[in-house]
């Protein structure tokens, strides 16, 4: 079943919305970073399992708002986004697999990741940054934004302005 581009894009944001029921994807994360890159000084492999689990719940159509929200770089700034996708009946059904996971700082990594509805990709093998904040691996809003922007034929909301590009 295919997806015209505006359509996944509703459906992936309201998947980031929903966040943490979501199975995993195959494939592994490769961290590339030396271990002292991961915060707190703990290990990449742990930062990329962390990261790969919270992208997974973000993006889980029947996690609660208040919790995607808190998954989300700079979270607060979109919780009015997320509630109103969080009704639309798609978003029920979004989840997501994360492929790879490559830390590359102790504040940031590459994320690869595909959204699915209903079991069936809609989005396959998208570029994303994780970012660490507040002692939280989270999706970044850079991330979530160009969800936004592709769902709104090109047009990025004027919250997404102080987005990291």
């Amino acid at each position: 079943m295919r997806f015209p581009h505006a359509r996944v894009f509703l459906i992936v944001a309201a998947g980031l919305l929903a966040a943490v029921t979501a199975c995993s994807s195959s494939g592994s994360s490769k961290p590339a970073a030396p271990a002292s890159a991961a915060p707190g000084g703990g290990s990449t492999a742990a930062a990329a399992a962390q990261i790969k689990t919270n992208w997974v719940a973000f993006f889980n159509g029947k996690t609660p708002v208040a919790q995607r929200v808190s998954l989300l770089q700079n979270g607060p700034s979109y919780q009015s986004i997320i509630e109103s996708q969080a009704k639309l009946p798609v978003a029920k059904s979004a989840t997501a697999s994360v492929s790879s996971v490559t830390v590359e700082s102790p504040a940031q990594a590459k994320v690869v990741y595909s959204i699915l509805v209903g079991g069936a990709p809609a989005l396959q093998n998208q570029p994303g940054v994780a970012v660490y904040q507040s002692g939280t691996w989270k999706v970044g809003d850079q991330s979530f934004c160009a969800l936004l922007t592709l769902e709104n034929n090109g047009k990025a909301p004027s919250v997404c302005a102080s987005a990291a590009s």
